[in-house]
């Protein structure tokens, strides 16, 4: 069964990012803002993990400055390929995850 929501600690387990840098992008990147349950916690929806892991596409791997990721994320960029759809993204890093889990126990 598919997650409705992720708690920032999934969210950053999934992405390998810490949750300050999370914190951090939600004041830099309009387009991140995740709700907030009654108990006062982030929640992340599917297609806001998907766009974490865009940012951190962009800045990390393709090395976009701020300011380039967010002219791409207002006005969209020129695809150069085939992308992964956010479930995939989500299932390699689990993966990944996992195999870095597995390798800490050896």
């Amino acid at each position: 069964m598919k997650k409705l929501y992720y708690s920032m600690g999934e969210v950053s387990k999934l992405t390998g990012l810490e949750p300050h840098v999370l914190r951090n992008w939600e004041k830099t990147y309009t387009e991140l803002r995740p709700k907030k349950n009654s108990a006062g916690n982030r929640v992340y929806k599917e297609q806001e993990l998907a766009l974490i892991f865009r940012i951190k596409e962009l800045l990390q791997d393709r090395k976009y400055s701020s300011e380039g990721v967010q002219e791409i994320l207002s006005n969209g960029e020129k695809k150069q390929g085939p992308e992964l759809s956010a479930t995939a993204r989500k299932d390699l890093n689990e993966i990944k995850v996992f195999l870095n889990d597995l390798l800490e126990r050896l």
